[in-house]
């Protein structure tokens, strides 16, 4: 008898509402149009969302409104929409607008469990045969130590789980909370993960572990890096899964990087190298680095670069300077730093003869993270996040 072949999509990190460029955000949007457009045009039989759908619990009602008529037009073509909250939507309160979605019949939250001796039983939803399992992404790398006592008691012919998490193998050089995939993730054919933005995928025996990345960048690097978004499309029959990864090109993007030593000759020298490039209809991303020997950020003229850019016809520009020194700047801020670190290890030692402490051996380190700064094209949000990880990174192994 032949197996029944399935076939979904496999969608993460949409972050609708994130950007704050008009002009990226409509690229945001469109790009999620282009997969639910790809999905029915492919007559799959169910979607998942890991997570983050929307950049925030309380999306805008400009992006509720046209969200919702993407997921009637999935409604009207019978293609249920599996998800679970990610770290963006995610509400402590366990209240947001992914309940209005489901209330409205255009998808099902299967975030559901019970705890007993302090594990957490996760409960199944049905598709057919195929048994779906969540459970959410939460701020600050919080669900790691919940997913750690997660246990799916059922055996079924095919399990999905989904997760809205950091796996050991796709945090690269990030100072964050992870889980080793093989040893503290319960049994599953199919991991459908989201929350970092890449697309990953790995095989171990019958299991398959998947990011997707994100359905469109959603930062400068990202953009840089990615180029443009993707979601995963996956065929099952029987306990056989084949993926592949769907790409979703909206507008072409151009990164033009330039290295400056001078910033009172900077703009001409930016303009120059801009006037080579065919920037119409592109996002330009322009990224500024190198020490400045003369002159300041200040004195480059990024009102008159950016309407020259604008003349070029570019769709959208973003710039990044985060890389950009200032020689005297350094230079004093080198000395600041010797005499700081000269002052704290003299306060440290004299702490440590009066009252020592294994916390002592942090205190250091902690003030390094504490100096971080945010980046440009950074939210506050992100920025927040990302610091808090890198605490509770700097304070792993210690214990109160």
């Amino acid at each position: 008898m032949q197996q029944k072949t399935t076939r979904f999509a496999h969608l993460a990190d949409c972050h609708l509402g994130g950007w704050s460029q008009p002009e990226l955000q409509t690229l945001n949007f469109q790009s999620f149009q282009k997969a639910i457009q790809t999905i029915i045009e492919q007559n799959l039989d169910f979607v998942l969302i890991s997570g983050d759908l929307f950049d925030s619990s309380y999306p805008p009602i400009e992006i509720l409104k046209s969200s919702f008529a993407e997921f009637k037009k999935l409604h009207d073509a019978k293609i249920p929409v599996y998800l679970i909250p990610g770290s963006h939507d995610y509400s402590a309160s366990g209240k947001t607008f992914l309940d209005v979605l489901e209330k409205a019949g255009f998808s099902k939250n299967i975030h559901n469990f019970e705890t007993q001796d302090d594990k957490i039983i996760l409960k199944p939803t049905y598709h057919d045969q195929i048994a779906i399992y969540g459970y959410p992404g939460k701020k600050s790398s919080m669900e790691v130590k919940d997913i750690k006592k997660i246990k799916i008691k059922e055996i079924n012919k095919f399990t999905i789980l989904m997760l809205h998490t950091t796996i050991n193998d796709v945090k690269g050089s990030m100072i964050v909370e992870s889980l080793d995939k093989e040893q503290e993730l319960p049994l599953a054919n199919y991991y459908a993960m989201g929350h970092i933005h890449k697309r990953y995928e790995d095989n171990i025996k019958d299991s398959k572990y998947v990011y997707p990345g994100p359905t469109y960048p959603n930062n400068f690097q990202e953009l840089a890096d990615l180029k443009n978004g993707s979601f995963q499309i996956v065929e099952v029959s029987g306990v056989s899964i084949k993926t592949q990864n769907i790409e979703l090109p909206i507008k072409e993007t151009v990164l033009i990087e330039i290295k400056l030593s001078n910033g009172l000759t900077a703009t001409e020298k930016i303009i120059e190298q801009l006037d080579k490039q065919n920037l119409r209809n592109k996002i330009v991303l322009l990224k500024l680095s190198g020490v400045l020997i003369k002159g300041k950020t200040g004195d480059i003229r990024f009102g008159e670069i950016a309407e020259f850019i604008k003349k070029k016809e570019a769709y959208a520009y973003i710039r990044n300077i985060s890389s950009i020194k200032i020689m005297e700047e350094e230079i004093v801020n080198m000395q600041d730093e010797k005499n700081e670190k000269e002052i704290i290890q003299r306060e440290f030692d004299q702490t440590n003869r009066h009252n020592p402490s294994e916390l002592n051996n942090y205190l250091q380190p902690l003030m390094e993270v504490l100096s971080l700064e945010k980046n440009e094209d950074e939210k506050s949000s992100n920025y927040q996040e990302r610091l808090l990880s890198e605490i509770k990174g700097t304070l792993i192994g210690f214990e109160i």
